[in-house]
């Protein structure tokens, strides 16, 4: 039987709020920057979302909506409180003026954004994708279908079928993109940054699609050991070790999110005493697979490690 945070009794799914749109190119950054500079306000809200938004941002009311939605599941910023926004230290890291990578012009910065979308089970589509399904192939009705039965299964309150048909929509634009037609422009089929991925492909009939497992070359191992740190101090917070089979295949697991063979995790997790100078070790001790900690798990030590993946990396498009 299934389990994680989806099959939990207090869980509440989440199938809208991006309005339809995709991540687009330059959200996230403009999205930060107006909350930095209105954060000195606790009460700062109005000021971010109101109706001047519209003309900052230069989009429609539903986009400002959709921008709003994608920074918060990004986890570039917060609201925590009914009337203040706040950028978050992921946020900072990479997105301040002296941030990792302000305009997302390395590949490190998308797998983090991936990561966070599709790693926590904020956002239903997205965990379940990556997490629960279970085949390599699918097709859009397959997965109508499969998260309609999930949400009667599970007594979901308000889960329109309109709903998860659009949700699911908009999940396969943020990921494979739209080959360019009359009515839709080069810009227009590339708008989502996470396309870049190449974790979902387009294939044969009409709406077939597939999920491509593999080794993942522009992932660094920083951005790997973040993931690792970060799903562990959810997953098992209080435990020094941390089983193989929990990191490739436990819903929300590095394994599960970046769509790795076991292979490729063992690779991964082979090299993390080199990586993380002893920080965290891979142990096969009495036929136990499994990874060993000696840091303490917490944001700042996950954070930590990103910064490595941005030093000797070119950007993309920079020989």
């Amino acid at each position: 039987m299934a389990r994680g945070p989806l099959y939990q009794g207090k869980y509440k799914p989440q199938f809208s709020g991006h309005e339809t749109f995709p991540l687009r190119y330059g959200w996230l950054k403009k999205v930060f920057d107006r909350v930095a500079e209105t954060e000195q306000d606790p009460r700062n809200r109005t000021a971010c979302w109101g109706d001047d938004a519209i003309a900052r941002f230069g989009v429609g009311k539903n986009m400002v909506a959709s921008m709003r939605h994608w920074a918060k599941a990004a986890r570039i910023i917060e609201e925590p409180e009914p009337n203040s926004v706040r950028t978050k230290k992921f946020g900072r890291l990479l997105f301040a003026p002296k941030g990792l990578d302000p305009f997302m012009e390395y590949p490190t910065t998308l797998w983090l954004i991936h990561w966070q979308l599709a790693a926590y089970a904020d956002k239903t589509t997205w965990f379940w994708a990556f997490s629960h399904y279970p085949a390599i192939t699918f097709d859009r009705d397959g997965l109508i279908k499969r998260l309609t039965q999930l949400a009667k299964d599970h007594a979901w309150s308000r889960v329109a079928n309109t709903t998860i048909k659009n949700d699911i929509a908009c999940f396969i634009r943020t990921y494979v993109a739209r080959q360019p037609s009359g009515k839709t422009g080069h810009d227009d089929a590339l708008e989502s940054p996470l396309t870049e991925l190449g974790l979902i492909k387009a294939v044969g009939k009409k709406d077939g699609f597939r999920f491509v497992r593999g080794p993942k070359s522009t992932l660094g191992d920083g951005a790997f050991t973040y993931a690792l740190m970060d799903f562990w101090s959810r997953y098992a917070r209080n435990a020094s070790t941390l089983s193989f089979e929990a990191v490739m295949y436990a819903p929300g697991s590095p394994g599960r999110v970046f769509q790795f063979e076991e292979n490729d995790v063992a690779d991964r997790l082979a090299i993390l005493d080199e990586v993380t100078g002893g920080a965290l070790q891979w142990s096969e001790t009495a036929g136990l697979k499994q990874v060993v900690r000696n840091i303490e798990l917490n944001e700042q030590n996950a954070l930590s490690w990103i910064p490595h993946d941005y030093d000797a990396v070119p950007r993309k498009g920079v020989a």
